[in-house]
């Protein structure tokens, strides 16, 4: 299972003990942000998208939405989401789980400046009833991104 996967990922680091696991649903940015009872906008949501038959994940701001513009611009493709089946296959985890720890090898990750605002953010954990907070400094470090890009609307939608 993907959140055991997480787990011991946190594990290594003394931090599992952090990793929150809900009684509820939070496979989305409303739902988890319910279950922790923060802004919508602190979710940390990750978007799994499909680049030269790879998978690359955006990490964005619970309300940021993808320009289809800017991500061209930068990945020189138009913005295609994996599918259900290619998400597990070629990350790791399943949607409403995914997140930036504890994913397969060579799966490249990107933050969005849209997080930039927060000191805190809650990324899921590997399952759709999990969340962790993190500073925007751990998530760089834990989620091994490659770097910030801007790839999310200039307006936040709420």
């Amino acid at each position: 299972m993907a959140i055991e996967a997480v787990r011991e990922f946190f594990k290594e680091h003394e931090m599992d003990n952090m990793i929150q696991e809900f009684q509820v649903s939070s496979a989305t940015v409303e739902l988890a942000a319910m279950a922790l009872g923060c802004e919508p906008e602190r979710i940390a949501k990750t978007l799994s998208f499909k680049v030269e038959d790879k998978a690359v994940l955006i990490v964005t701001a619970g309300d940021a939405k993808i320009d289809n513009r800017k991500f061209k611009d930068f990945f020189h493709t138009k913005a295609k989401m994996l599918s259900q089946e290619e998400v597990i296959e070629l990350v790791g985890h399943a949607v409403g789980g995914v997140c930036p720890f504890a994913i397969n090898k060579d799966v490249p990750v990107f933050l969005d400046t849209s997080l930039k605002r927060f000191e805190t953010v809650f990324p899921a954990c590997g399952s759709s009833n999990s969340a962790i907070e993190l500073s925007i400094h751990q998530l760089e470090r834990f989620s091994g991104y490659q770097e910030w890009i801007d790839v999310a609307k200039d307006e936040i939608v709420s």
